[in-house]
């Protein structure tokens, strides 16, 4: 996939547009995780060693969910602005509008080799309804744009996509990286190729394993779709989670192919909280008041063997309820075992990637995508609005 790139491009003295994504985590009012905002770190020297003024812009949060002003508040970008001067050791200023005529002078007072954070792009409803007119008014802010967020392009916003009419737009190198990685995955793959699926979305990983049913060598699933899938085979889950309205839509399969790989054991408890007493049954021994929330010792070791013959290793989605540590031993044992092989390994889901934190091992994987929900759709094969308007281009 060649999407027209913004390294080989002019950019002295001129006011470069980047969208990045720096929805990152909170917790207490202090950023827990800066790993998007790193990422694009690399770019944003670049720019700066060619003397670019860099304005950036990115969503943050929902403030249209906020039940009051000081939640709303909450949800503006000063402490991200802080947290990005420290990660680039580099000044950057901070407005607090992204439109408007407060925005227009920020603007236009940067120099050459400085950085501007704009205000959170939701602060305003037509960022997410695609409209033109506020594309517009960001875009006047500036003489070039520059897309450095994979994975918020799977979504037709106007920082996205709309905006891509009013001014001259390039991919940035980790956005072009990732979607090169990504495609690669799927056209070219080291075999055998090893798809693993855990945690909710089932709408889109149904897609994603249509796709990839008759690519793949083995599919390991966990979490609610695999849930979904063993109600399909008509095996009791008891009052697991289930996503009724995709359950069909994963009917279309041979689930009885032996490529395809669901827990042999699993761990289940009568509620769901740290206290929960939890037992492990063979799959098909779940009582009508249990809830699965894990995979078993059994379903670790298969899952692990296959995993270390596999030449490629794409996962997404935790494989139990890992937010609570009495369920999350399956998915860290199954990421001790990811971590040690040999394969080409792609990992995304906000999740999968926070337990792979956890256990200090983000540096045993070959790419770690930026976005669960990008990922899985580019992979599924469906049309990314922000990759359709930089094609254009």
């Amino acid at each position: 996939m060649r999407l027209r790139t913004v390294d080989k491009t002019e950019v002295k003295n001129k006011k470069v547009l980047v969208r990045v994504d720096f929805n990152v985590a909170m917790e207490n009012g202090a950023i827990k995780d800066d790993f998007r905002i790193q990422r694009v770190v690399p770019t944003l020297r670049q720019l700066l060693t060619k003397r670019a003024k860099v304005i950036l812009m990115t969503h943050f949060g929902r403030p249209q969910e906020a039940r009051t002003e000081k939640e709303r508040r909450g949800l503006g970008l000063k402490k991200v602005a802080q947290r990005l001067e420290k990660d680039i050791g580099h000044k950057v200023h901070f407005v607090s509008e992204c439109v408007g005529e407060r925005a227009q002078r920020a603007a236009s007072a940067l120099k050459s080799g400085e950085i501007l954070l704009l205000e959170n792009l939701r602060f305003h409803q037509e960022e997410e309804r695609n409209d033109e007119v506020f594309a517009s008014k960001l875009a006047a802010l500036a003489d070039i744009y520059v897309n450095e967020a994979f994975s918020v392009s799977h979504r037709a916003h106007a920082s996205v996509s709309a905006i891509t009419r009013f001014l001259p737009s390039y991919a940035g190198p980790e956005f072009a990286r990732e979607a090169r990685i990504l495609h690669h995955a799927y056209m070219k793959p080291k075999m055998p190729l090893v798809m693993v699926m855990g945690g909710a979305k089932v709408e889109t990983k149904a897609k994603l394993i249509k796709r990839f049913f008759n690519k793949a060598d083995n599919i390991l699933l966990g979490g609610i779709i695999a849930n979904a899938v063993l109600q399909i085979q008509g095996i009791a889950i008891g009052r697991s989670k289930l996503d009724f309205s995709t359950t069909q839509k994963l009917k279309g399969l041979d689930w009885m192919s032996t490529k395809l790989h669901l827990p042999v054991d699993v761990v289940v408890a009568k509620e769901i909280s740290e206290s929960a007493w939890v037992k492990t049954v063979a799959v098909g021994n779940v009582k009508d008041d249990e809830i699965i929330l894990d995979i078993g010792v059994d379903t670790v070791k298969l899952f692990s063997k296959i995993a270390a013959t596999a030449g490629t290793i794409i996962w997404n989605g935790p494989l139990g309820y890992s937010e609570l540590a009495p369920f999350a031993v399956g998915t860290t044992e199954f990421a001790k075992a990811v971590a040690v092989s040999k394969a080409f390994k792609i990992v995304g889901g906000g999740e999968s990637v926070s337990i792979l934190d956890k256990l200090h091992l983000s540096h045993t994987i070959d790419f770690i995508s930026t976005g669960g929900g990008a990922m899985l759709e580019f992979l599924a094969g469906d049309p990314m609005p922000g990759i359709e308007a930089l094609k254009n281009k």
